[in-house]
């Protein structure tokens, strides 16, 4: 039985009353999906909650009351099972609508904006038992002009779906090619984590990442194209400021689908801030760990494409920075409401 397909398809309903926001119809679409004690993990400053009316009141409502005409666009829709026996359905895409009101304070703009989303669903005999999702507050506080931190090495701009627009994988689920394209980032995880005995070589990015391959960092972070770009852009200076990074497997959940691999924790990583910082924070040996939620596209037994997001303003919190309290401060002259 392919209940992979079928989690795919009961998510579907859910996602269309959030592409034509309909309240009523989004309410009932949670109840029917979610067990009522399901987890709900969200990313800084939004924090955990429990069950659908929950999720729907403190999340979801607000923000579409600073958008009004909110519609949720999905450019990847996966599925699969993890090394750990759970199931999960990974979404990627972004809200977008007219930002006609504050949002965490964010100030409204009165135009078009975007907000990149990874939602992870673990589905438990047909219903959400859990969701860890993190929305790219960052790169709306860009479009509002209201950054208060460092600029991004890394390009930012609208980041796109699948090169080949095949992110919504379709039924009946593909196990050989599912297969293939786990091991390929399987492989490459392990790669990237010999870098501390074998340096830059034993990580052989050349094996895994095609030499056209695009990283979707947050915003914060930004684009990098090509293996040299995510190098220079991303992967030095973190490698640079987290040295001691660890990995937290029992944490971790790898599926995959077809062409697509996603990755969910909450957290997956461990690690100290040093050298010359991160994020134009200055190293104290502070301890932090770092919520990222991943997705890759293979292509011809390459790795062609990845998004990524990390709770950026988790990171900060950690470190003693509270950014949105930062981007009031800076812009309480401009926007009065903000004092």
């Amino acid at each position: 039985m392919d209940f992979h397909s079928d989690n795919k398809a009961a998510l579907e309903p859910y996602r269309e009353s959030l592409y034509n926001f309909d309240p009523d119809a989004l309410k009932k679409q949670l109840k029917a999906l979610f067990s009522s004690t399901a987890s709900i993990h969200l990313c800084h400053p939004l924090g955990d909650m429990t069950g659908p009316d929950a999720f729907f009141e403190q999340a979801i409502l607000p923000l579409a009351e600073a958008m009004p005409d909110l519609e949720r666009r999905d450019t990847i829709v996966m599925a699969g099972p993890t090394a750990n026996n759970s199931d999960w359905v990974g979404c990627c895409g972004y809200y977008t609508g007219t930002f006609r009101a504050p949002w965490l304070n964010i100030p409204a703009t009165g135009h078009m904006v975007s907000l990149r989303f990874h939602e992870f669903y673990r589905f438990e005999n047909g219903q959400v038992t859990e969701v860890q999702a993190i929305w790219d507050i960052p790169e709306l506080m860009m479009q509002s002009g209201v950054w208060p931190m460092s600029p991004s090495l890394g390009r930012e701009w609208h980041v796109p779906g699948p090169a080949l627009l095949n992110g919504v994988v379709p039924s009946p689920r593909d196990e050989s090619g599912s297969r293939q394209s786990y091991d390929l980032v399987m492989n490459m995880c392990e790669g990237l984590s010999r870098y501390a005995d074998e340096g830059v070589s034993g990580m052989n990015l050349d094996r895994y990442w095609h030499p056209r391959c695009s990283w979707y960092g947050p915003s914060g972070v930004g684009t990098c194209r090509g293996i040299e770009g995510f190098r220079n852009w991303h992967q030095i200076p973190f490698l640079n400021a987290l040295p001691d990074r660890v990995g937290n497997a029992a944490a971790g959940h790898l599926f995959s689908d077809g062409d697509f691999v996603g990755f969910t924790a909450w957290p997956g990583m461990s690690m100290s801030v040093s050298g010359d910082g991160w994020l134009g924070i200055a190293p104290a040996a502070q301890k932090i760990t770092l919520r990222s939620l991943d997705f890759w596209r293979c292509e011809n037994s390459m790795i062609r494409e990845n998004w990524v997001l990390i709770d950026l303003l988790h990171v900060y919190d950690q470190l003693g920075v509270d950014v949105l309290a930062r981007m009031r401060e800076f812009n309480k002259a401009k926007y009065p409401h903000l004092s």
